[in-house]
């Protein structure tokens, strides 16, 4: 007997092969989202590899950047001076206060950033000076009796004096501009290096009551605790941290002095007159043998080049590169 024909739908077979199609369609599918997906990943992976890597590379650069400024402090290594940082910048420089004619007119100077003895050149470091070269020995007895100890201010010193122990050290006198800029110590408008107030003795070395009784001017209230010079670094700092840039001894300035010349300097980095119509040299800051309108920023003061004294003394500057 023969076998029955199995019957077959030809819509359920029909059924089958789209289901099939539609299985390997979303097998497929599967396949390229999970590769797409894989690049994807891939490539997040390989961003956020190469984020981390540059803000690394910014990081050593900004620290290569930062390495390469100058530093705000620095040790000198031939005198062994402390040297501070002034920034460069601009200022109005001279006087509008008192109407101190010789300071007059008030101007706009702009200076590029240069180095300053923190203190004043001190009698241990002009010591050094004189024993490394054969530069003509200076009056002795007077520094003895004025400024008595190694760590006070050098005194009696000429302006030529001055300019061999910078060349010595490999240094400068500040020119005026750089001078007054760094005494302002950032304030702006001020009669002295720490404002308006008047000085008590508290701020700096002047001619107060412990003064010799047969000074001009002298302060009968204020007390800064001398008689004649201070040892260097004595009394509070400026705002550029300067110690004794008011008081204690001039300070010998590079330029020549010219009445006229705050009329007709140049803004930028003005270097002082060519010369001096009466041949006459710069200082700059008061002394402990003056009263205190001599502390002034603005004020200067001016002699000739080789006349040394008691009263004056010099700092050094450098440039900042």
């Amino acid at each position: 007997m023969a076998s029955p024909k199995t019957f077959r739908d030809p819509r359920r077979s029909h059924l089958e092969t789209k289901s099939v199609i539609i299985a390997k369609f979303r097998n497929l599918l599967e396949e390229v989202l999970i590769r797409e997906l894989s690049w994807i990943l891939l490539l997040l992976i390989v961003g956020v590899i190469l984020m981390g890597c540059g803000e690394e590379q910014e990081n050593v650069v900004k620290e290569e950047k930062e390495n390469t400024r100058p530093a705000q402090e620095i040790i000198w290594e031939k005198d062994g001076a402390k040297m501070v940082l002034i920034p460069a910048g601009s200022f109005e420089m001279g006087d509008h206060l008192d109407e101190i004619k010789r300071s007059q007119p008030v101007h706009k100077v702009e200076l590029d950033a240069f180095y300053i003895d923190i203190y004043e050149v001190t009698v241990g470091q002009y010591k050094q000076f004189l024993l490394e070269t054969e530069h003509q020995q200076p009056s002795w007895d007077w520094i003895k009796k004025y400024s008595p100890m190694d760590d006070h201010p050098m005194i009696n010193v000429t302006w030529y004096d001055a300019v061999a122990y910078t060349e010595w050290a490999g240094k400068r006198l500040p020119t005026e501009a750089q001078w007054e800029y760094a005494a302002r110590g950032g304030l702006v408008g001020k009669r002295y290096p720490w404002g308006n107030e008047k000085a008590d003795g508290s701020q700096c070395n002047f001619a107060d009551k412990n003064a010799p009784d047969d000074f001009f001017g002298i302060d009968q209230i204020a007390d800064d605790g001398y008689r004649y010079t201070a040892p260097v670094g004595s009394y509070p700092a400026n705002g550029y941290g300067l110690y004794d840039i008011a008081g204690n001894v001039w300070e010998w300035c590079s330029d020549w002095y010219d009445e006229n010349y705050y009329s007709n300097l140049p803004v930028k980095n003005p270097q002082g007159p060519d010369f001096s119509p009466i041949n006459l040299r710069v200082l700059r800051g008061g002394s402990w043998g003056n009263n205190a309108p001599y502390l002034r920023v603005a004020d200067r003061i001016y002699y000739a080049p080789n006349a040394g004294h008691a009263y004056r003394g010099f700092r050094c500057v450098s440039g900042a590169d």
